[in-house]
């Protein structure tokens, strides 16, 4: 049973681990959705364009730029965590039709129940493993696949594999998309190995990130966008570098240099991605 502080936190015991939902003090309506203390989530349940955290935005610039303005897409979304992407698909391409796959059935309940979704029957959330969802999939469904899929910060071993990356690209369109985010910290060999194990099966590929943790000085969130068709670097290069937080895009020779060497990661030797820096989260309570 769930118990709401007088701060108007709620916190709540999910399948995952303990879930808190912190009211944000400078937006009104606006929540972030943490699970052991690492944040998840940020919704804004009255602009569901708003969107806080920048690596989330950097996924939303690449769903903006992989089809014209407002053309309704078929996305895939593994990981669910607030539904802050989906919810931004159904105010900026109405008519798309949304899949939602979370591991963890409490925690969608509690979404549910605490920071409800506008009404959408092309939005459906299933309470299932990201790879299972992927195999049951008829091939070609979707014009995009995002993975945000974390469980104690890190990325489970099943998701970053080439195998599994096969996995995304039968359901894609051939046309299609997968966005990723990928976290990691120096001297970053994670995400060097995702990046030869994404592009060992959808070859065209580009990284954005914030620079600090481009070059390995920090830990942090970086973004992969890997199709069968160059993705659009020039727009995605102009929205990073007009962000709150400047980013940069690494494609092409940068991004061969970047991954030279990493291995291609398969299943018989994946492991979980690289834990975040002991107290590296923090959020005001």
């Amino acid at each position: 049973m769930g118990r709401r502080r007088g701060d108007d936190r709620v916190v709540e015991q999910v399948d995952t681990g303990q879930a808190e939902l912190v009211p944000d003090p400078d937006r009104p309506g606006s929540w972030t959705l943490l699970l052991d203390g690492a944040p998840q989530s940020h919704v804004d349940l009255t602009d569901p364009t708003h969107l806080e955290f920048e690596y989330v935005r950097r996924l939303a610039a690449a769903i903006d730029l992989v089809a014209p303005a407002g053309a309704p897409l078929r996305v895939l979304h593994l990981g669910g965590g607030a539904l802050t992407l989906p919810r931004y698909v159904s105010a900026t391409r109405p008519g798309s039709t949304q899949r939602v796959s979370e591991l963890d059935g409490a925690l969608v309940e509690l979404v549910r129940r605490a920071l409800p979704w506008r009404t959408d029957p092309r939005l459906r959330v299933r309470v299932a493993d990201a790879r299972a969802t992927l195999a049951a999939s008829r091939e070609a469904s979707y014009d995009v696949v995002v993975a945000d899929v974390f469980a104690g910060a890190r990325t489970p071993a099943h998701l970053t594999s080439a195998e599994y990356v096969a996995e995304v690209a039968r359901v894609l369109h051939p046309g299609g998309w997968y966005l990723a985010n990928v976290a990691d910290g120096p001297p970053l060999r994670h995400v060097r190995a995702q990046v030869a194990t994404v592009r060992s099966v959808l070859p065209r590929a580009c990284l954005i990130g914030d620079a600090a943790v481009l070059r390995g000085r920090r830990y942090g969130n970086l973004v992969l966008v890997a199709g069968r068709v160059e993705p659009p670097v020039p727009e995605l290069t102009r929205r990073a570098a007009g962000d709150w937080f400047p980013g940069r895009v690494l494609a092409g020779e940068e991004l061969d240099r970047f991954a030279s060497g990493a291995p291609v990661v398969r299943d018989a030797d994946a492991t979980d991605s690289t834990p975040p820096p002991p107290g590296i989260f923090s959020v005001r309570r």
